[in-house]
């Protein structure tokens, strides 16, 4: 499994949001800016993330994007599992049951079926609020004498 361009800026978009949420609606040219994206990459992202009710959106000259929900209710399993769609390492897994004709008799299922449990059970522990903490964090231990 390799995680997209889509799956990484979505995140880091989610993340720039998070970040500026008490700045009320935010553009994508600002957010471009700042992640250094192009604009044009975001509005491709941008509608998945709206039919998911991740965002909210204003129309109009103040117009631009937020969060739907607080930075902690966002996991970046979610995030990614809309952009990437399933993460299954193996093909076989994308399906639940397992829809293969050799799963009865297949050794290595239980492996895949254990690294896919590691995949989700750590994305899904890692939520924007925690990469917003550890980047206050890093910033904070950022000081010269």
């Amino acid at each position: 499994m390799k995680i997209s361009t889509k799956g990484r800026y979505a995140i880091r978009m989610m993340l720039d949001l998070a970040e500026h949420r008490n700045n009320g609606f935010i553009t994508l040219k600002d957010i471009a800016q700042r992640q250094n994206i192009s604009k044009k990459y975001l509005e491709q992202i941008i509608p998945v993330l709206n039919r998911s009710n991740f965002l909210k959106t204003s129309r109009g000259y103040q117009g631009g994007y937020q969060l739907a929900k607080e930075p902690s209710e966002y996991t970046l399993g979610a995030i990614l599992r809309l952009t990437e769609g399933n993460l299954a390492p193996v093909a076989c897994l994308e399906c639940d049951p397992v829809n293969c004709d050799r799963s009865a008799n297949c050794v290595t299922l239980p492996v895949w079926q254990g690294l896919y449990k590691l995949i989700t059970d750590y994305l899904d522990s890692i939520t924007l609020q925690d990469l917003l903490d550890k980047q206050i964090e890093m910033y904070s231990n950022d000081y010269m004498i």
